[in-house]
């Protein structure tokens, strides 16, 4: 099981009212609800092993250097390259990632790279199953009905999840999951700063990758006077040539990061077990941690 640790954590605190505080009165709302969140997939699905992706480059220059609108509305300090996040958030998310430390939960991060390289370097390697659980449609391309890759999408907590298979994204988008990066090329996406082609959306796009069979064969036809191609899609097709060239490198997820080394092993046990204690007392967390010791069978 891989996490996409920040879009879970990002869940929780919209999730979870800012009323659940420390005993200092300081929020914990992300904290609390993120346990939460592994307790439930650890109870409900048994995972063999589990690991929490990490944005250590939430907005990598490689990709901003191909496309510099990605991610750019995000950008809270241009200098510093920061990410907008809740004054109440970014706080807790050291906490966090002392949390899952201290239980023994793998933690993944690589600089220059952002969680979803992580997930699908990790993914393609996987000889085993593998659950990426995650709100972000982006995965989606990870989907391999026959490597048993899929993804779990919450939708209202990670107890109600979207089982997506490469059968549901037929069934909700119209082209194979081997096609869906090509798609979301295309599509574009304002939340990730991809403009997409002109005049192009989830529909027809869809209708080009399948009649086409991938980015590359769309814009043969585009070139080509006498394809099926409408002349205003032949048109804004040619016209965004520069952000085809460059797009599928940024849409589509690393799958070769070089990985530290990790345990993803199930902790049988606390990995700092006075670390576990002084984290569960200053931030009042004994209800949660109780919750996700008896999910990993520790009590």
């Amino acid at each position: 099981m891989l996490l996409d640790t920040a879009s879970l954590y990002f869940r929780a605190y919209f999730g979870v009212p800012e009323s659940v505080r420390a005993p200092d009165g300081t929020p914990v709302n992300a904290v609390r609800g993120l346990i939460d969140f592994v307790a439930r997939l650890v109870a409900d699905h048994s995972p063999a092993a589990l690991v929490a992706c990490m944005d250590a480059d939430w907005r990598p220059q490689w990709r901003v250097d191909l496309i510099p609108s990605y991610k750019a509305h995000r950008v809270a300090d241009e200098e510093a390259g920061s990410e907008e996040v809740p004054d109440t958030l970014s706080p807790q998310v050291p906490v966090i990632e002392a949390v899952l430390d201290a239980v023994g939960i793998a933690r993944v991060g690589v600089p220059g790279y952002e969680a979803d390289d992580v997930i699908g370097t990790l993914a393609t390697a996987s000889a085993a199953p593998v659950a990426i659980v995650t709100g972000d449609r982006d995965l989606f391309q990870l989907v391999d009905d026959r490597r048993g890759v899929r993804v779990l999408y919450p939708r209202k907590g990670v107890g109600d999840c979207d089982v997506v298979d490469g059968e549901a994204i037929e069934t909700r988008y119209g082209v194979r999951a081997e096609q869906y990066a090509d798609f979301a090329a295309l599509r574009g996406d304002p939340s990730d700063g991809l403009p997409g082609v002109k005049g192009i959306g989830e529909k027809t796009a869809a209708e080009l990758v399948t009649l086409y069979g991938d980015l590359a064969g769309v814009r043969a036809a585009a070139g080509e006077p006498f394809s099926k191609l409408t002349p205003a899609r032949r048109r804004n097709i040619l016209a965004a040539s520069d952000y085809l060239d460059v797009a599928p490198r940024v849409v589509r997820v690393a799958t070769d990061v070089p990985l530290p080394p990790f345990d993803p092993a199930l902790p049988g046990g606390p990995a700092d077990p006075a670390a576990f204690a002084a984290l569960s007392d200053r931030w009042g967390l004994n209800s949660p941690l109780s919750r996700l010791s008896a999910a990993l069978g520790w009590t």
